[in-house]
């Protein structure tokens, strides 16, 4: 017997782990195992998520099969009871006699929640570690970060091999708060510590640096088993979490929605082409205050700001280049040695550029969507160019105080069908993936030589798809994406943009979302 706790303690466990445990769902058990070969190939430390079966006592003769043979896998069995947030819906009883059998059947670690650990007697704990292995007790939070030492006081005199605690980022700041957590508690137990929801992706690529033994990743999209969680193949390759450590520098994309940017993609691709000891993140906020702590906290080298951001960010800027403090919009924020923050504009270059190739600026006719960020930049930059620049925007006043400002005019929509331009540009959201409503104009309102959307998610939004079909050239988002998101890595790292390699990996990102999105709807 004690050959058999001696194998499976957690020095031995996390010498043969690595850094990501791949979540493996599935309805049957056949299903379960296919998914796991797969992932195994890449990744050989897997959880397998006993809930997801309709019976699982029944599966496990097949995962002990797999388990033979397959010796390089280490693998942790969770069978989450529905009042913990999984899909089990037996007793404790019931969950108690699965992880037992599963220890038994050649599983590495049993994962059970606190909650079940409070509720029954010692000696079930010892009948579990009986059968040889480790155990993982677990503690889920699906509404907020709260209290982690305390939760963690909470487990400890239990003594599992490993304590798993993970809560909910409803702010940016909650991923400091629990990588703080990890930097006190590291030493004090085998940690795992991890934030869900769209605001905890830092905690799940940053969370090892601070001390978690490992983290949590989907086998595929689409399959993840938590509100936040990151596909195995996206956190080794683009965020290249095995190489994260002290020295890494962090970035990030700060506004609100950042959730399907592809500036991560984008950056992380530039990054570990220039072999740059950086990693990029989504920082999905809205609220100045709780990105500045992240800042200040993490700390995070540079960020590129978009959405309600560019404005706002102004006042907490050192300084800025003129065109920033002209437009009064930045979306290139840069840390510098002295920890103070200065400010760019790589916007306006990025709108001017690809239409300077295409058309003479100097008194063209140019319609406006919007009045935010996006469109100060686009105004700014071509009336500088010498263009004729109105704004048509939602709210009148905004586009009313905007056209003040920049010495442009404004439009009516109603004029529109009958107003011919030689450039209509969109710098509304309007389009973009996720965002309703995705119509901005009317196909009789699009009367122009050139029409250019700064919408690049999707690549072929309806406004383009509409100027298409009147034979309208077209001025693609993708085009300005890459070319002010080439600018800030150079700003950042001083190297010079991978641009081409920057252009391909966003492009086939946005083509495979299309074809994906095309199959949904085929489907349905």
């Amino acid at each position: 017997m004690n050959h058999v706790a001696a194998a499976l303690s957690p020095q031995y466990l996390r010498s043969r782990i690595g850094k990501v445990c791949v979540a493996i769902i599935g309805s049957t058990p056949t299903e379960m195992i296919e998914k796991a070969e797969t992932a195994a190939r890449e990744n050989p430390f897997l959880e397998f998520r006993l809930d997801y079966l309709e019976k699982p006592l029944l599966a496990l003769p097949k995962f002990k099969t797999f388990l033979g043979e397959r010796s390089e896998v280490t693998a942790v069995a969770t069978c989450r009871r529905v009042a913990a947030g999984g899909k089990f819906k037996g007793k404790i009883a019931d969950e108690l006699e699965i992880l037992q059998k599963a220890a038994s059947s050649g599983f590495h670690m049993v994962d059970i929640e606190l909650q079940t650990a409070e509720a029954i007697k010692a000696n079930e704990l010892e009948k579990l570690r009986a059968r040889g292995a480790a155990l993982i007790i677990s503690y889920h939070d699906f509404a907020a970060t709260k209290d982690l030492d305390g939760i963690f006081e909470r487990i400890r005199p239990y003594e599992p091999e490993f304590i798993k605690i993970v809560s909910t980022a409803k702010n940016l700041a909650d991923n400091v708060a629990m990588m703080h957590f990890l930097e006190r508690a590291r030493d004090m137990a085998n940690l795992v510590g991890i934030c869900m929801g769209d605001q905890g992706i830092i905690s799940r690529v940053l969370g090892i640096r601070a001390g978690s033994v490992f983290t949590f990743a989907a086998a595929t999209p689409g399959e993840e088993t938590g509100p936040g969680q990151i596909a195995a193949r996206t956190l080794h390759e683009t965020y290249r979490i095995d190489q994260i450590d002290v020295s890494t520098r962090v970035y990030g994309v700060a506004g609100n929605p950042v959730r399907y940017s592809l500036s991560p993609l984008m950056i992380n691709t530039a990054f570990r082409r220039e072999t740059v000891n950086a990693v990029f993140l989504a920082l999905q906020t809205t609220k100045m205050n709780d990105l500045l702590t992240l800042m200040r906290e993490v700390p995070v080298h540079g960020l590129a700001v978009t959405m309600p951001l560019k404005e706002d960010i102004l006042e907490h800027l050192e300084k800025t280049d003129p065109i920033s403090e002209k437009i009064g919009a930045c979306n290139t924020v840069v840390r510098a040695q002295d920890g103070k923050l200065y400010g760019f504009n790589t916007d306006v270059a990025a709108v001017v550029r690809p239409l300077e190739r295409r058309l003479q600026l100097k008194g063209a006719k140019i319609l406006v969507l919007g009045a935010g960020g996006a469109a100060r930049a686009a105004v700014f930059g071509l009336k500088e160019k010498g263009a004729e620049v109105f704004i048509l925007n939602r709210t009148a006043e905004d586009g009313q105080k905007l056209a003040r400002q920049a010495k442009a005019k404004t439009f009516k929509r109603d004029q529109l069908a009958k107003t011919q331009f030689d450039i209509i540009l969109n710098a509304t959201p309007v389009g973009m993936h996720g965002v309703k409503p995705n119509h901005i104009l009317e196909s009789k309102e699009i009367n122009a030589r050139l029409v250019f959307d700064m919408v690049y998610n999707p690549i072929d939004t309806p406004l383009l798809r509409m100027a298409r079909e009147k034979n309208i050239p077209v001025v693609t988002g993708v085009e300005m994406f890459v070319n002010q998101g080439a600018r800030q890595f150079e700003i950042w790292t001083g190297k010079p943009a991978p641009e081409e390699e920057m252009l391909r990996v966003v492009v086939h990102a946005l083509r495979q979302q299309a074809e994906a999105a095309s199959n949904d709807n085929t489907k349905h």
